[in-house]
């Protein structure tokens, strides 16, 4: 068997390796991509409605924290996409598909606080209680636990 087989269980070049990984990692992309792009666009509008001027100043701010957030996560997970156009043919795929790698998890990191701080803000506007924060919490304990610490368990629990 030779060195490539072992570490990667496959019968492949470096080059094939990273082109697999970019289309595994593109298919990827594109669940995140779709939902924060619809979040975004739809984060964009409250300003433009009545409702926002009933909004209190903490509440104003946290619209304002999570469209800068959602503007942030949609900057990383296009990100991938702009770098594969720049660098195509350059024959340095393998780098690519790290750095996309990369702006994937900060995209994701992105995408949660801009989930957490949209529930937040909608919570507090259509519950008005205490009760929220803990709300948002639980939802973002459940969102570290399947984005993150599930794939990481899973990933040290089968492999060497």
């Amino acid at each position: 068997m030779t060195e490539q087989q072992e570490r990667t269980g496959r019968d492949e070049t470096e080059e094939e390796r990273a082109d697999r990984k970019w289309l595994e990692l593109i298919q990827e992309v594109r669940v995140a991509q779709t939902g924060v792009q619809i979040l975004f666009g739809f984060l964009l509008t409250v300003v433009f409605t009545t409702k926002y001027d009933t909004l209190s100043d903490t509440d104003q701010t946290i619209y304002i924290v999570t469209v800068v957030l959602g503007a942030a996560a949609t900057g990383a997970l296009i990100g991938p996409v702009s770098l594969h156009r720049v660098v195509s043919g350059r024959r340095i795929k393998p780098q690519a598909v790290d750095w996309a790698s990369r702006l994937t998890s900060v995209g994701l990191v992105l995408l949660l606080a801009t989930m957490a701080s949209a529930l937040l803000l909608i919570l507090r506007v259509a519950m008005n209680d205490d009760f929220v924060p803990w709300v948002v919490a639980g939802v973002v304990v459940w969102y570290v636990v399947c984005w993150f610490v599930l794939p990481v368990w899973t990933r040290h629990r089968y492999t060497q």
